[in-house]
Order: structure tokens, then C-alpha cells, then sequence
């Protein structure tokens, strides 16, 4: 009786349009697949038959195509995602763990067929970590400047100031740190290296800071006035109240633009590219942060036409691929607990 009833709910308009659509993208997707010259002529299709349902049917179709958007991104997200495992496979059969966990040379000689990510891995390490102790303090202050102690007049100035740093173009910012950074660290700290991971860490960090400060800032502006007012009003004074409950309050947020900022750090290809000498070897010592090695983007960006043609060194570009994003997944899961236990903790829960 329920399923009947809920069938006749149904709305024949909705379903002629996702029923016209769906038919039309899956043809289009097995066209692609296997007549590739006829995806065009199903997009075309699907292109007017949206046209005409948001003349006739325009709610419907709407509804649609958000749905078609939705699924779209879960789709191809997927797609890619099991496109980059699979193209990893071949070399981390041919590798074993020695892909992730080979200390000793050779690292990496394509020649020979042999491939090992560790100094890859080190030196995005590294790099992070250095563009985190510089992103993320200076990040979290200047968003409590912005949102907590500027005056309007200078508010108005900075924050767009601010915002309008992220629209560099990274490879500027790695051009910047090539030209100027490189040469004053040789001729005034006798850095004997044109090119460290303390360099590209500093100018990744300065990349990340507007993330940092953009998303911090909305996230203390979105804390409730009335819990800053009670304070106040119980007699803490500004400072004590920015640290004692705007902060907590905001913790989540912060969080979720440092994490953002290191992503950023992670993923950055051009300024590690352009700065670093890609050296595949270790620092001696490793802890040596001016040495000059290379990270897995400028792995990627400085390899993969070399690597046309040869299927296990465009295998071992995919598998540092495949490292960075589970190194990213790892942070947005990361995230999101931490944005949930704050949210459990504010709302009194255990």
C-alpha cells in the first residue's frame, strides 16, 4: 500500500525529465567509452533537452541537473581516484616496499628500472613543516588582528589586502624566492646550495598564509556576539575574552584553514619546481633543511615528459601521486574530527 502510494506521488514531469537525461549521459558515457566521435553529438542532445526543460519545466530540471552535478563529482572523483591506484600498480608490484622505504642508492635510476619515493617523501616532509611554523601562527594572528583588534579603516584595507595575495600565481612566488632568496642566502649566510627546503618552505609558507588568515578570520567572525558580550560583561577584558572564548569557540574553523594551508603546502609544484635543484638524493645529515633535494610535485612536474613512453617511470609519477592524496585525504579526515569533537564539546557533549 506504502510503495503503491508512493509511486503515485511521483511527479510524471520529473521523471520524463531525469528519465530523458539519464538516458542521454549514459549514452554519452558509452559513447565515450566506445564510439568517441558520437560523444559530442549525446552532449548536444542532453544540451538541448536541458535548454527546452528550463523553458517548459524549469523547477524540474533544475532539480536535475544539481542532481546531475552532484553525482557528476562523486563520479569523476571516483574515476580519478581509481585511475591513479590502478596506473601505481604495475610499479609498486615491481618495487615492493622498497617504493616507500628505500633509504640507501640508488633511489631513482630509469634505466635500470628503479624507482623509490623516500627522499620524494622527505622532502615534502620537510617543506611542509617549515611552511607550517611560518603559516600557521602568522596566519592564526593576523586573522585575530583582522577580526578582533583593527580598527575598520584598516580592516577594510587589509583584508582584501590579504585575500588578493592568493591570487598570485605560484610560480611568481617561486620566481621571487629564485632570484632573491637563493643569492642572499649564498652571499650573506654562506648557504653553500643555490636552492634548500628551507627556502621553498618559506615561500610555500607565505603562499598558504592568506588561506590561513582568510578562513581563520570568517571562522572568528561567525562566534556568536553573545558569548563574547558575556564575557565582557562578567569583566574580562578584550584580550581575555579574544583568548578564553573566541578562540575555543572558533578552534574548528582555525584548524580547518591550517589544515587547508598545509594542504596547500603539500600540494605546491611550482615554486618547489622553480626554487629546487630536484636533486633525488638525501640531505647529509637529513635533518638538514638547506639541503637540495626534491619534493613528489616537482617530481611529477620536472619528469612526466621524460617519462612518456617508459610504463614503470610513468608509474612510479602515479604512485607519488597516489602518496600525495592519501596525504591530503588524511588531512581533510583529519579536519572534519576535529571540527566534530569541537562541535561536540561546545554543545556539551562527550
Amino acid at each position: 500500500m506504502t510503495t503503491t502510494a508512493s509511486i503515485e506521488e511521483i511527479d510524471p514531469d520529473e521523471l520524463a525529465v531525469g528519465a530523458i537525461g539519464t538516458i542521454l549521459l549514459v549514452a554519452a558515457f558509452g559513447a565515450f567509452l566506445t564510439v568517441p566521435s558520437m560523444t559530442k553529438w549525446f552532449l548536444l542532445a542532453f544540451a538541448v533537452a536541458s535548454l527546452v526543460g528550463l523553458y517548459a519545466r524549469q523547477a524540474t530540471t533544475v532539480k536535475f541537473l544539481m542532481l546531475v552535478a552532484t553525482v557528476s563529482t562523486v563520479v569523476i572523483l571516483g574515476l580519478i581516484t581509481v585511475y591513479l591506484v590502478w596506473t601505481a600498480i604495475p610499479v609498486a608490484i615491481r618495487m615492493g616496499p622498497e617504493l616507500l622505504l628505500q633509504w640507501s642508492e640508488p633511489f631513482w635510476d630509469t634505466g635500470a628500472g628503479y624507482y623509490a619515493l623516500f627522499p620524494m617523501m622527505w622532502g615534502t616532509f620537510v617543506t611542509t613543516i617549515i611552511a607550517t611554523i611560518i603559516a600557521a601562527p602568522l596566519g592564526v594572528a593576523g586573522a585575530v588582528f583582522i577580526s578582533e583588534l583593527a580598527p575598520d579603516r584598516v580592516r577594510e584595507v587589509v583584508k582584501p589586502g590579504v585575500e588578493m595575495l592568493a591570487g598570485i600565481p605560484s610560480i611568481v612566488y617561486g620566481y621571487i624566492g629564485y632570484t632573491v632568496l637563493n643569492p642572499y642566502m649564498m652571499n650573506e649566510l654562506n648557504v653553500p646550495k643555490f636552492g634548500s627546503l628551507f627556502i621553498t618552505g618559506l615561500v610555500i609558507g607565505i603562499m598558504a598564509l592568506p588561506t590561513v588568515v582568510s578562513v581563520a578570520e570568517d571562522a572568528i567572525d561567525s562566534v556568536p556576539s553573545p558569548m563574547k558580550d558575556g564575557a565582557l560583561a562578567l569583566g574580562a577584558t578584550d584580550w581575555q575574552t579574544t583568548t578564553s572564548v573566541t578562540l575555543p569557540a572558533a578552534f574548528s574553523g582555525i584548524s580547518a584553514g591550517v589544515l587547508l594551508g598545509i594542504g596547500r603546502a603539500v600540494g605546491e609544484t611550482m615554486a618547489a619546481t622553480v626554487i629546487l635543484g630536484n636533486v633525488v638524493q638525501l640531505p647529509q645529515p637529513l635533518i638538514d633543511v638547506f639541503g637540495n633535494i626534491i619534493t613528489l610535485t616537482s617530481l611529477i612536474a620536472s619528469q612526466y615528459g621524460p617519462a612518456t613512453g617508459n610504463e614503470y617511470h610513468m608509474s612510479a609519477l602515479f604512485a607519488a601521486g597516489v602518496v600525495l592524496f592519501v596525504t591530503v585525504m588524511g588531512m581533510s579526515l583529519t579536519s572534519q574530527y576535529i571540527e566534530r569533537r569541537m562541535r561536540e564539546r561546545l554543545g556539551g557533549a562527550t
